[in-house]
């Protein structure tokens, strides 16, 4: 007899909403999303959908009623729970738009919970457009999996960082000058990882940083890494080291 098909399909379509989420509700999409879903994936009455509200987890929902710019979902069952990502920031320099994305999207692939971007002295991007990294962020969670967003903080400078650093989170502060390597590092969730901007950190900034208390010193190789790769660097490291990549 031929194998009974995997219900719903590796190719089932993963999509965040902000309606929340339980058995038998029937969410309405519209907007960009429903537009992807009825143009391009060519959804049609009886397909199923995965989607996830950021607070309970992924849902099966089926496609019922569409319209030229809408569709209605009828909520199944629960697929799986909200997930307990690892306690880890990753603090950033923003830099230029498309490497930007990519730090955006790889960290949130690699399990990241919170992004913060950091205005140092030799930051080029002293601005970040919010919506477009948010919506970033979704695209990544709903390629790699994820049921739960990471928050996305405001831009701060790094004297007001450090200066409002939460106390029990170390701070592992990547410096081209020298340090640990990870795999020596005490520094389990919950944590955070700095990297800097194109250029490095300036002599009064690596002050600052050698002088807080929650900071240590994370080495990265022995070669200079440009700022996106140490970002995504430094955060794959800490997953395997310290994460849930065991799991």
């Amino acid at each position: 007899m031929p194998a009974t098909p995997a219900w719903p399909p590796a190719s089932t379509p993963r999509l965040f909403v902000n309606t929340p989420l339980n058995s038998g509700a029937t969410p309405v999409i519209d907007g960009p999303a429903a537009h992807y879903l009825l143009n391009v994936m060519r959804i049609k009455p009886g397909d199923p959908l995965l989607l996830c509200d950021n607070q309970s987890g992924e849902w099966l929902g089926i496609v019922g009623d569409t319209a030229k710019r809408a569709l209605t979902v009828t909520i199944e069952r629960q697929t799986r729970p909200l997930e307990a990502v690892p306690d880890l920031w990753l603090c950033f320099a923003p830099v230029k738009k498309a490497r930007l994305d990519w730090i955006v999207e790889k960290a949130t692939e690699l399990g990241i919970a919170r992004l913060v971007p950091v205005i140092t002295e030799r930051t080029i991007v002293d601005r970040i457009n919010r919506e477009r990294i948010e919506a970033q962020i979704v695209e990544a969670c709903e390629q790699c999996g994820r049921t739960a967003l990471p928050t996305l903080a405001d831009p701060v400078k790094l004297p007001a960082l450090l200066r409002d650093w939460p106390a029990g989170r170390a701070l592992l502060f990547a410096d081209e000058e020298g340090g640990v390597p990870m795999t020596a590092l005490p520094a389990p969730a919950p944590a955070a990882i700095l990297t800097g901007p194109e250029g490095g950190f300036t002599a009064r900034e690596r002050a600052l940083l050698l002088a807080a208390p929650a900071v240590k010193r994370m080495a990265l190789g022995p070669r200079i890494l440009r700022a996106e790769t140490a970002a995504i660097a430094a955060t794959a490291l800490w997953m395997a080291q310290h994460g849930d990549w065991g799991i």
